[in-house]
């Protein structure tokens, strides 16, 4: 069905291929936010009644709901590009179909802002309006029926955690898919097999996920174990089958800027991308799970107040942003030097081709979350929410090992594509009989201010995030209080809340409130290249600011949100006073803050950085 769309839209609009990629774009990345959610429902009750019979067939189903999304995804995307790719071929000619690929990567990243702002808008306005009344003001326990924004708060997760994130990953995966390949013609031209190899990283990863998936069907022990045995099971498998097909497609390797490169170098540059989808889990799994000391630092910090609780919650996610920063580092340097530009794309086609199992990850969080709510919402016994809460702990942190993975891979592919922004701003100078003199040189003052403008563009995007969440979540705050003193008999179970109000506001909001950030990069990029005294020298320093200061911003906020989340969670397990204690209602507050850091403007970086790099490409040719 995707082929017949395609080549459809392909033959009746043949003369504007890009504008066909936006679209296809567009659409596959709504059509992923849709599934993750579908599944994501269908999994929530699956979970809360397996549940009832033991951790271990919870876990199963939750992450099996996971996977099922997490392939899909990756299905989804390898199909899209790589039948896009090869019918433009065969009906435009090569060079137009790679360069339509950008289009096709734009739609995704365009639809994958909103979806994760939008999602995220809403699922943390409704978290934060009922935790703040529910928890702190009437003392309710968590996903309480009598709570007016449960209902909404339980929406939310699957709107944002699995639908915005399904997108996001889509759109991540598809864009590296696209960087790689444009790497390839760009750098490699005339040789078909640079172009192949992507795709057949992404294919071969495929299998290491199932092999994933079995792992965690068969698996007994801890569920963080498991799952993180998963996650190893799946690059192994994948390491091993890079060998041979490296080997294969490249019998003779490949001549990068007048230097040989051998398949092995080829092949370790694919070993890379392998090593920091691991590394980056590791680092994140210890700065937000319960069990190590970031964490548990938070908790003790929630004794002596609200105020010492954020303090400690933000220098945890500053904390968080150098082991993962300085092995991107070391990630490029390796990369680069075992096949230059080319290797860099390789390594993170490597890493973005261990989607699938990262996704079913994800999506094991919010998944867990919710059949906790539905066991609480249904009057099942204390120990079924027992499980969920001990599964949606490891939840929280495979959610934020997840947007670390996203946003170190989002990096790394944001500097492929300023690679590619390099090489097709040459291509379009010298097509037109002009000498090439593109200089990107920090001596350059327009540099420097293409630096200041990209670095501030994070910021103001993340500042209109989080006045959204604010706002929203206010306006939850004051329904909900509105309803408890219109009507006291909720608190007894005598009158039924109105769910739908709350629903009604947070969809409002989420829709209202998303469209300004995610047209802010559109704005900037657009902007600098249409003031002539500033041109392609400091639209370049645009993209290198952004991916700088973005990296550091994104994975700051989701490791401290978190961090606040697991840090409220061990004190709920009964740790330094437990729940109704001083340090509960601290941690609280704390999870508050975190809820938009981690669920709304820090995950959201990660398609801004792309629409960023992906538009200054696509309007080369209009503006320069």
């Amino acid at each position: 069905m995707i082929a017949a769309i395609i080549f459809v839209l392909l033959f009746i609009f043949k003369d504007h291929p890009t504008g066909i990629g936006f679209v296809i774009g567009a659409f596959c990345s709504l059509a992923a936010g849709y599934i993750g959610m579908r599944i994501a429902v269908i999994a929530n009750v699956r979970t809360t009644q397996a549940a009832s019979y033991s951790r271990t067939a919870a876990l199963r189903i939750a992450f099996n709901g996971g996977a099922v999304t997490g392939l899909l995804v990756v299905g989804l995307a390898l199909l899209a590009v790589s039948i896009f790719y090869t019918l433009a071929s065969k009906i435009v000619g090569h060079d137009m179909a790679i360069r339509s690929l950008v289009g096709l990567a734009l739609g995704a990243s365009l639809i994958s802002v909103f979806a994760r702002l939008g999602g995220g808008i809403y699922t943390k306005a409704a978290d934060v309006g009922a935790d703040l009344v529910g928890k702190i003001e009437t003392g309710l326990e968590e996903d309480d029926p009598r709570n007016p924004a449960t209902i909404a708060d339980n929406v939310g997760d699957n709107v944002g955690d699995c639908a915005g994130m399904a997108a996001d990953v889509f759109e991540t995966y598809a864009v590296s898919l696209i960087g790689a390949i444009l790497v390839g013609a760009l750098t490699l031209a005339g040789n078909p097999a640079a172009v192949v190899y992507p795709f057949v990283l992404g294919g071969i990863s495929v299998l290491g996920a199932i092999c994933g998936v079995v792992f965690v069907n068969v698996a007994n022990g801890k569920p963080t174990n498991i799952l993180m045995g998963a996650v190893v099971a799946s690059a192994i498998v994948s390491a091993i089958l890079f060998w041979p097909t490296t080997h294969y497609l490249f019998p003779h390797g490949v001549n990068i800027a007048g230097e040989t490169r051998t398949p092995t170098q080829l092949y370790l540059a694919s070993v890379i991308g392998l090593v920091m989808t691991a590394v980056v889990v590791v680092i994140t799994n210890y700065y937000t799970s319960m069990h190590h000391a970031p964490v548990q630092k938070i908790a003790r910090a929630s004794e002596t107040g609200h105020a010492t609780n954020i303090i400690a919650g933000l220098a945890v996610g500053q904390h968080a942003t150098a082991l993962p920063v300085g092995f991107i580092g070391i990630a490029i340097l390796l990369s680069f030097h075992f096949g230059g530009l080319y290797g860099i794309a390789i390594a993170v086609m490597a890493m973005l081709s261990m989607a699938g199992i990262v996704i079913s990850l994800d999506s094991f969080g919010p998944i867990t979350d919710n059949a906790g709510g539905i066991a609480v919402m249904s009057n099942l016994p204390k120990e079924v929410r027992g499980v969920t809460d001990e599964l949606d702990a490891v939840g929280n942190t495979m959610k934020a090992v997840t947007k670390g993975y996203a946003i170190a891979s989002a990096g790394l592919a944001a500097l492929v594509l300023f690679g590619s922004y390099v090489e097709e701003l040459k291509t379009h100078v010298t097509r037109n009989g002009e000498p090439f003199v593109f200089q990107f040189s920090l001596t350059d003052p327009k540099v420097i201010i293409g630096l200041f403008i990209g670095g501030l563009l994070p910021f103001i995007f993340t500042a209109f995030s989080m006045d959204a969440v604010g706002k929203a979540a206010g306006a939850v705050v004051r329904e909900v209080r509105r309803q408890l003193q219109a009507k006291p008999g909720i608190l007894t179970g005598q009158d039924t809340p109105d769910y739908g109000t709350c629903v009604d506001i947070v969809t409002k909001a989420a829709l209202r409130e998303m469209i300004v950030p995610a047209l802010l990069p559109v704005v900037f990029v657009v902007a600098v290249a249409m003031i002539k005294p500033l041109g392609p020298v400091v639209l370049g320093g645009l993209l290198v600011g952004t991916i700088v200061t973005g990296l550091f911003v994104a994975i700051a906020m989701t490791s401290s949100g978190g961090a606040w989340d697991n840090a409220k969670k061990f004190i709920e397990e009964g740790n330094l006073g437990g729940k109704g204690s001083f340090a509960h209602a601290a941690a609280v507050t704390g999870d508050t803050v975190g809820d938009p850091y981690k669920d709304t403007a820090g995950p959201a970086i990660n398609p801004m950085i792309k629409v960023v790099n992906i538009l200054a490409i696509l309007i080369i040719p209009i503006f320069f």
